[in-house]
């Protein structure tokens, strides 16, 4: 089924206000380690990168505790 000219113009103004792209450059191996990981979890690449940052975040947020 085609997406509309108005569904089109939400999502692009949706992502354009609240979304950040941030490009991610990896070695191939690298990348196919992160692959194979979240595919291990039943995950895409992007959730598991996503998920890998917060667990992150929440442990540097915990040491300044």
């Amino acid at each position: 089924m085609a997406m509309t000219e108005e569904r089109k113009e939400y999502l692009y103004q949706y992502q354009k206000e609240k979304l950040k792209r941030v490009p991610l450059d990896l070695k191939k191996s690298d990348y196919e380690k992160v692959a194979s990981a979240a595919n291990e979890k039943g995950m895409s690449v992007n959730g598991y990168i996503k998920e890998a940052i917060n667990e992150k975040i929440e442990r540097e947020a915990l040491k300044h505790e």
